[in-house]
């Protein structure tokens, strides 16, 4: 997106990473849809992450899409081309404008603030004018085939989808008053390179990253969404010729849970298990003064 939104969606960040995820999915299941380009419903899996490599905002969203999807009466597969998925400059247009009109019904309902140098944006008038100079600029929407296959995108995002804006290996030195990491710069050939500041600015920028509470990093949209997995993912299976996948341990001990979260009401899984003597061992004493 332009840099120019930045500082707009870090003062509204529930209510503008919630569109990031809302305008982009509507944006691949349109032009899915179109019989110009695929002509299929997609499922598919949404990860948000809100940083660059030098901790700055760059928020972006990275969808991982099969390679194609359900017809409209759900009974054939309809496979994308092997060389070719979706025109990502029709895809970077419907993105923009889908983006943008979320934008503007959430001014028309008074669902943005406007802070310091966004100030000015609480006139209509001025809002207006914004908008006006996000259609000037182009959006970036990038598509590419996973490299190694299918299985190597899921292992590789099982490892990236919890990752925080910079992990330790990057961390070079920690002095007191300052902070030298390694970032990559893409620009110029992914070439490593090295940044050192302060302490203080090094927390703003990593603290900046931090979600808004309870908010989802990832979500599912069409036939991969919890509401309609159960039914078509099998169907999706089914039509492509491929067996039920074994269910592990780990799946039968989910699958046989039977507590439920009390915020979302979703199943809670058992992540391990703690004989009396290590619950002991990790109990804090509590020590009595008198």
């Amino acid at each position: 997106m332009p840099h120019s939104l930045l500082p707009l969606i870090w003062q509204n960040k529930r209510r503008l990473f919630a569109l990031l995820f809302e305008a982009s999915a509507a944006t691949l299941l349109e032009v899915a849809l179109d019989p110009k380009h695929l002509g299929a419903e997609l499922g598919f899996l949404s990860i948000l992450h809100t940083w660059g490599q030098k901790l700055e905002p760059h928020p972006h969203i990275h969808c991982v899409v099969p390679g194609g999807g359900l017809s409209a009466d759900h009974t054939p597969w309809i496979e994308a081309c092997s060389t070719f998925f979706l025109p990502v400059k029709v895809l970077s247009r419907v993105f923009r404008g889908k983006f943008v009109a979320g934008l503007q019904r959430a001014f028309r309902n008074h669902h943005l603030v406007f802070y310091g140098a966004c100030a000015s944006l609480n006139q209509p008038y001025n809002f207006a004018a914004f908008l006006r100079t996000l259609f000037r600029q182009d959006w970036v929407v990038y598509a590419k085939p996973p490299f190694g296959g299918a299985e190597h995108v899921l292992h590789y995002l099982a490892r990236y989808t919890h990752r925080v804006a910079i992990s330790n290996h990057r961390l070079l030195s920690v002095p007191e008053t300052a902070v030298r990491f390694r970032w990559k710069d893409y620009a110029h050939g992914s070439r490593q390179r090295t940044l050192t500041i302060s302490a203080e600015e090094f927390l703003r920028r990593f603290l900046q990253h931090v979600l808004p509470k309870g908010f989802p990093r990832i979500r599912y949209f069409a036939w991969l969404a919890n509401r309609r997995r159960r039914h078509l993912l099998p169907l999706c299976r089914c039509l492509l010729k491929q067996q039920v996948p074994a269910v592990g341990a780990a799946d039968q001990l989910a699958r046989s849970a039977v507590w439920r979260c009390p915020q979302c009401g979703g199943s809670m899984y058992v992540i391990e298990q703690l004989s009396a003597a290590q619950i002991y061992f990790f109990e804090v004493p509590t020590l009595d003064s008198s």
